[in-house]
């Protein structure tokens, strides 16, 4: 009788030890974080791609809208950068829920002046600066083509810069704000 008891109580150790209860809750408190923080990484990132196309978008229609004249029946002006920031790119914006105020100051990419043989001064950048405008780069009559293509192909090129911050957990300080940028060219029509 004694030998049996001592069988069964090494069978409940057995049983004991051998359950997993709590080996799935110490599983479930590692991997349910790393999950959510993969969760939420898919989700901010599929947003930082939806800004970036909505900016390109915006741009493209700025280079557009700069490329032609203000009206055919007019002087043949070009549109300034003011009214192609807030006619052409600022709506873009805005329609995906970006604010255009946060645009900081524009840098201008190096472009060659169109029909130059040699660049040695980039052509430079008529930015919006008004308070109601984003700060966009319009650059007119500048070199879009490739170099070794004649006759050289002239257009106007727009480009900005919009924030984006990354509030994940587990991310260096540095790579959760940084800047997106974008730029279009269009083809000269005038």
């Amino acid at each position: 009788m004694r030998k049996f008891r001592d069988e069964l109580k090494m069978g409940r150790w057995k049983t004991i030890a051998g359950e997993t209860r709590g080996t799935e809750i110490a599983e479930a408190a590692l991997v349910l974080p790393l999950m959510f923080t993969m969760l939420l990484g898919v989700l901010w990132v599929g947003r930082l791609y939806n800004i970036y196309s909505t900016m390109n978008h915006a741009a493209r229609e700025g280079a557009r809208a700069a490329a032609n004249s203000d009206c055919s029946t007019c002087t043949n002006q070009v549109l300034p950068a003011d009214q192609i920031a807030l006619t052409y790119v600022a709506p873009i914006l805005r329609a995906s829920r970006l604010d255009p105020h946060l645009v900081p100051a524009a840098t201008p990419p190096n472009f060659c002046p169109c029909g130059s043989a040699s660049c040695a001064a980039p052509v430079a950048c008529d930015s919006a600066g008004a308070s109601a405008v984003p700060s966009i780069c319009v650059q007119y009559d500048v070199d879009i083509g490739e170099p070794t293509y004649n006759p050289r192909t002239c257009g106007t090129a727009v480009s900005f810069r919009y924030p984006f911050q990354l509030p994940l957990p587990f991310t260096l300080p540095g790579l959760q704000n940084f800047m997106i940028s974008t730029q279009a060219q269009a083809r000269s029509e005038r």
